[in-house]
């Protein structure tokens, strides 16, 4: 993979491209994640065949913190996803968001028009504050991705809520992303979320008019399925959520090869 860097907005974005040529597409990592996250698929036959680019948000990863405060937050994270599409030659790229990348996704998904198609996974698509409830499951853990001060333990015990139960999936790259995190990203997204500060996403799903995969591990332990799946979207790929049997919150990791095949089976379907 090669490492770049772009300045969007004023701020230092780093951001890996794998050697594919093929239809561009651009992966946006979770809360307190990187864009090393998505190696995997980067480095493997996906991204040889395609042209990936996995960025890291604002104050993650290797990317410098933001320039301002109001870029922690749903659409601050937007604007980043939309002009790094732009500033890179991706307007057109197919989009793929984990956990709070697939939000972002879905809050940018009006102002990129020319997106062939979105994957989401990890992101139960909401309308307000107050459908989170219905949404996550009741896991304590997830307050620790909403607090700007993360000791190695909380970082560690939120960490072990990204795969299945019993999963054999180390930990610690997961944990090292959370720990090296700007703190004010965290507490930037928590006061985003409480002030109701981004998109009706409910309404955006449902409108899209272009591709939408949305895959689910079936040992998730954050997002509710039963929530998930009585969502309407006329434009859902195979018209239901596609479960990963073997993978939590984090399939691309858990099971590189089950959730390649898929991202490989969606490329597949979409209009030259």
């Amino acid at each position: 993979m090669d490492e770049q860097t772009v300045i969007i907005d004023g701020n230092r974005i780093a951001f890996w491209q794998s050697q594919g040529d093929g239809r561009a597409v651009v992966f946006v990592h979770g809360n307190s994640s990187s864009a090393s996250t998505w190696r995997h698929l980067m480095t493997g036959g996906f991204g040889q065949r395609y042209r990936c680019l996995a960025f890291d948000l604002p104050g993650h990863g290797h990317s410098a913190p933001a320039s301002r405060p109001s870029a922690y937050s749903l659409p601050g994270y937007a604007a980043v996803l939309t002009s790094f599409a732009q500033a890179t030659g991706a307007a057109a790229a197919v989009v793929v968001g984990w956990s709070l990348g697939g939000h972002i996704a879905i809050e940018a998904a009006p102002g990129m028009p020319t997106a062939a198609g979105f994957v989401l996974f990890g992101t139960p698509p909401v309308a307000s504050a107050s459908q989170m409830a219905d949404a996550f499951h009741p896991n304590p853990a997830i307050g620790i991705g909403l607090t700007s001060s993360v000791t190695p333990d909380q970082a560690r015990a939120y960490a072990a809520c990204f795969t299945a139960p019993g999963s054999a999936v180390p930990l610690d790259d997961f944990t090292r992303d959370i720990l090296r995190t700007d703190g004010a990203a965290r507490a930037g997204l928590a006061a985003s979320i409480a002030e109701g500060r981004f998109g009706d996403q409910v309404a955006v799903v449902a409108a899209l008019g272009r591709p939408l995969a949305i895959l689910h591990g079936r040992g998730e332990q954050l997002v509710n399925l039963a929530y998930l799946q009585q969502l309407t979207i006329p434009s859902l790929w195979r018209g239901s959520v596609q479960l990963i049997a073997g993978a939590g919150h984090a399939p691309h990791q858990e099971t590189p090869g089950e959730f390649a095949d898929l991202l490989e089976q969606f490329m597949a379907s979409l209009p030259d």
